[in-house]
């Protein structure tokens, strides 16, 4: 369980609740970010890359490359189970490793890139400061990665407020918002675009079970509440639409 007073009023969370949820549901970047990440030198030959706060693994799955170094880093037992499962299933030569991103272990100068996508605000800021750049080679990077639904979209909004009717304590993504544009780091750089990720009912609503504010905070009497009425709030909707996202990327080199 993680409690930080700065994060939905320090509620008590586990992303190991949504691991199923997470692996299933919540693999939707858009290629635009996949080809942004690769320009940058993520997953490149002959380097060593490390992803923080991996989850179920989803970017080292997508950008997997046998000519790199890949490692993937999670506190979460559970998720680091489903990223092994699904690398093994492919036959993916990737290193996860169950560990907070403070203290992975690793030597100085491991890494040409270390990636942390939506995880970042989680993670002690002053101790990651120095972690990263111990860890990073010279002219290693850095690369945040985070993503979220805009309100301005009808089905976004109503999900969220739904779930705030349920557990009121949710920040519903502002503690990462407040990190994206932080002065940890100097000659950081910044940019974003907006995309319409599809869904269905199904996948919409596997989504919103894989966010902090449902099954990784709710007890069960909550989520069982809030899960019938989201799911019957759905069929005002069609079966399949998208929701419209934006996506950042913040990146400083060493």
């Amino acid at each position: 369980m993680i409690s930080d007073k700065n994060i939905d009023s320090g509620k008590a969370f586990d992303w190991g609740f949504t691991s199923a949820q997470y692996a299933k549901y919540r693999n939707i970047y858009p290629q635009e970010l996949y080809d942004r990440l690769c320009a940058l030198g993520v997953g490149a030959d002959a380097t060593s890359w490390l992803d923080l706060g991996t989850g179920t693994g989803i970017l080292p799955l997508n950008l997997y490359n046998m000519n790199a170094d890949i490692y993937g880093a999670d506190i979460s037992d559970a998720q680091i189970e489903f990223a092994k499962k699904s690398a093994e299933e492919r036959g993916l030569n990737i290193n996860f490793l169950v560990s907070p991103a403070e203290s992975t272990g690793f030597s100085e100068n491991s890494f040409d890139i270390i990636t942390a996508a939506q995880c970042f605000s989680y993670f002690d800021r002053e101790v990651m400061k120095s972690e990263v750049s111990r860890m990073l080679k010279p002219h290693g990077k850095l690369i945040k990665i985070y993503m979220d639904w805009s309100l301005e979209d009808s089905i976004a909004k109503n999900s969220v407020s739904l779930v705030k009717e349920h557990n009121s304590l949710w920040d519903a993504g502002k503690n990462i918002y407040d990190d994206i544009y932080d002065d940890l780091f100097d000659n950081r750089r910044t940019e974003f675009f907006d995309c319409d990720i599809p869904f269905t009912r199904e996948s919409w609503h596997g989504r919103m079970c894989a966010c902090r504010g449902t099954l990784a905070s709710m007890n069960e009497e909550q989520f069982q509440k809030w899960n019938s009425e989201h799911i019957r709030m759905l069929r005002n909707y069609p079966e399949a639409f998208t929701v419209k996202h934006r996506l950042f990327i913040t990146w400083f080199e060493l």
